[in-house]
């Protein structure tokens, strides 16, 4: 495929895969939203829906990496040449801010109703009736919209839960329809994959709302970083770097995993 496949496919690949996940939070965290409150299933399946998407759509073209950490993996077991990397990292973070900023777009009503509600504006800083002094600094009361966040603050534990959750998800997809012949699964393995992202979520999800992909969480938290949005509060930078290192190690261990063990 040529450079400018690999461009295409992952920028618009990942900007349908964020457009959709982040939507997906989006409608169930805004206030003013049809889908208000309608809970951790309904983002689990909605993530997984938009990987679905975004990966049908771009396969054909690119071959739907559309994360970091995979293309990282897929260099280490040879699938991807090494010189295409900076490509393929640098599309997928673009497409990333691009399908953030469209989340913004379609609601952006509900941004504005939502961080204009006096029950948000009372709980940030330095407001009477926070409720978190010691988290709410850090990460604004829209930021999970964007980004990732963990519900309890443990460098280590944070690590090693993405690191799991990303290797489960680079090794699913490294030994799609793994056989003799050496034959992968075609665009089936965008279904698995999808499916393996909602297991993830279901069972890994729960302590850092499981980025599993830099690309993904860092995008996004830069365009939160960037957009007017009245009381967004912080971009909660002192964390940011976990759901960027650790999915890469996570992908790169996966990849010398599958190599020695495939």
């Amino acid at each position: 495929m040529s450079s400018l496949d690999i461009f295409i496919g992952e920028t618009t690949g990942t900007a349908i895969l964020i457009l959709l996940g982040g939507g997906v939070v989006a409608a169930v965290t805004l206030k003013r939203s049809k889908a208000l409150d309608a809970g951790w299933l309904a983002i689990t399946f909605g993530w997984g829906f938009a990987v679905l998407t975004g990966a049908y759509l771009a396969a054909g073209v690119s071959g739907a990496q559309l994360n970091p950490a995979v293309t990282l993996a897929l260099a280490i077991e040879g699938g991807t040449k090494w010189s295409d990397v900076p490509l393929y990292l640098g599309s997928e973070l673009l497409g990333a801010m691009i399908g953030a900023f469209l989340v913004w777009v379609v609601y952006m009503g509900q941004f504005t109703a939502h961080l204009t509600d006096p029950e948000i504006i009372g709980a940030q800083p330095g407001v009477e009736g926070l409720v978190d002094q010691e988290a709410a600094p850090t990460a604004g009361p829209v930021l999970g919209i964007f980004s990732t966040g963990p519900e309890i603050r443990n460098v280590v534990q944070n690590v090693l839960t993405e690191f799991v959750a990303t290797f489960v998800l680079v090794i699913a997809i490294l030994t799609q329809g793994l056989n003799g012949a050496g034959n992968g699964l075609g665009t089936l393995g965008v279904l698995i994959t999808a499916l393996v992202v909602v297991a993830i979520g279901l069972s890994l999800g729960g302590p850092t709302g499981y980025a599993i992909n830099p690309a993904r969480d860092l995008g996004p938290r830069i365009v939160h970083a960037l957009l007017p949005l009245p009381n967004k509060g912080g971009s909660d930078w002192s964390y940011a770097w976990i759901p960027v290192v650790a999915p890469l190690i996570g992908g790169a261990a996966a990849g010398g995993f599958y190599n020695l063990a495939f």
